[in-house]
């Protein structure tokens, strides 16, 4: 698996802010609506989503569930805040913190979305350590992402691989990081152009 750095990943993103909304909108929207559909259908009393970026997933939440919304970003951080502003998303707050080292306390949320962010963390093994230490016991956590071996994106991967500090983003991430003994893989689809990404819907064990 290739490596990546913090730093780089601010770097990256901060040349990304201001076009990510025309790259990647419409390329990754189908997931984003699917991971919402996936928060719907469990009825959080609370969520929680990791790397909320320019807050393209926020519209689709339901707009009672208090929301937080963490970024390592401030570049994407102040986008999402407009969006926020001008859609009147009342119940949602944004942070900007180490996803690796949330801010919050033990068993505190229901629901965790993580959009597209498992490939851009320097470390994914700590941070669905994190994402199991936050969630309540059998709450859910819907991890949004690409994962090595997609079928007509192999080739891309191998391209994109030795890339991975310079670009910000990990495409030989293999799917067997989510294996772990504290939770249950319920399920798992294939979602955007060409299954370019997978959904998986994570119940946390007990504490």
């Amino acid at each position: 698996m290739s490596s990546i750095d913090r730093d780089n990943i601010a770097r990256a993103y901060r040349r990304y802010a201001p076009i990510y909304d025309w790259v990647f909108g419409r390329l990754l929207e189908a997931g984003r609506v699917e991971i919402a559909k996936a928060v719907r259908a469990a009825s959080p009393e609370s969520l929680l989503e990791v790397g909320v970026g320019t807050g393209l997933a926020l519209r689709h939440y339901p707009v009672t569930t208090p929301t937080i919304g963490v970024d390592l970003s401030m570049d994407m951080l102040r986008r999402a805040q407009d969006v926020v502003r001008d859609q009147q998303l009342g119940s949602v707050m944004l942070l900007r913190c180490d996803a690796e080292r949330l801010p919050l306390r033990d068993s505190s949320v229901d629901c965790i979305t993580l959009p597209y962010v498992l490939s851009v963390t320097p470390n994914p093994a700590a941070l669905m350590d994190e994402l199991r230490r936050v969630c309540r016991p059998g709450g859910v956590i819907l991890i949004l992402n690409h994962f090595k071996g997609a079928g007509v994106w192999q080739f891309g991967e191998r391209l994109i691989a030795p890339l991975a500090d310079r670009v910000g983003f990990r495409s030989d991430l293999a799917i067997d990081v989510l294996e772990h003994p504290a939770w249950t893989i319920e399920h798992v689809s294939g979602v955007n152009l060409f299954a370019l990404s997978k959904l998986v819907r994570l119940r946390n064990g007990s504490s």
